[in-house]
């Protein structure tokens, strides 16, 4: 006599196999949706190793101090937000044409671009107030890697990446105590503390792409 033991186990067995398959797709979907952002790590951290470690060798000599060269760091600055820019149509293949993930994306590219034009307009305003050349040059130094480090602590901390998160505090961090070494030191600081720091998010993201 059959008691219906074998059709029960069956279709609990069915039941498991399913939702295995359905945890194994969602976890392949969220793989493959999970913003990659290795090589704007990569492409950052050269950035402002290079750029801010020429700054320093163009200023430790300066005495008294005038600055690095203007279209030097403009040109510092404008690869920054290139390299944002870029991150933004890296990420549309990723997370999708439409909807909330635009939203998402310009978003972000538009912090980056209005914090980094809010830093500008701050610099002019202390230029116009009379601070001295040495003042304006920690700003110049450290404004933008502030507002690339807020941005990311706000953003990736609300979404639980972690490591994203823990990248913008360290930038906060590098922004806010290499101020106080100077407007000829605080280059050297950021190049040798920030730049390596993108490096490592970007083999953190190697990791947990693996993972």
């Amino acid at each position: 006599m059959n008691d219906g033991t074998g059709t029960d186990q069956g279709m609990n067995m069915n039941a498991a196999d399913a939702a295995a398959i359905i945890a194994e797709a969602d976890a392949r979907a969220r793989h493959i949706l999970r913003p990659d952002h290795r090589v704007t790590f990569l492409v950052w951290g050269v950035i402002w190793f290079v750029g801010d470690g020429l700054m320093w060798l163009a200023v430790r000599d300066q005495h008294p101090y005038h600055g690095p060269n203007p279209g030097g760091y403009a040109a510092t600055v404008l690869l920054a937000v290139l390299v944002s820019l870029a991150s933004v149509g890296q990420s549309r293949a990723e997370t999708g044409v439409g909807g909330l993930s635009v939203l998402r994306r310009w978003t972000f590219f538009l912090s980056v671009l209005a914090g980094i034009g809010g830093a500008f307009a701050i610099e002019g305003a202390l230029v116009r107030a009379g601070a001295s050349r040495p003042v304006v040059g920690v700003f110049e130094a450290v404004a933008p890697i502030a507002v690339i480090g807020l941005i990311y602590l706000a953003r990736f901390s609300a979404q639980q990446a972690w490591a994203v998160a823990g990248l913008g505090l360290w930038l906060v961090i590098v922004a806010a105590v290499g101020a106080y070494t100077g407007p000829q030191t605080v280059w050297a600081v950021i190049a040798l503390a920030a730049g390596p720091a993108f490096v490592l998010a970007a083999a953190v993201e190697q990791r947990l792409q693996r993972a």
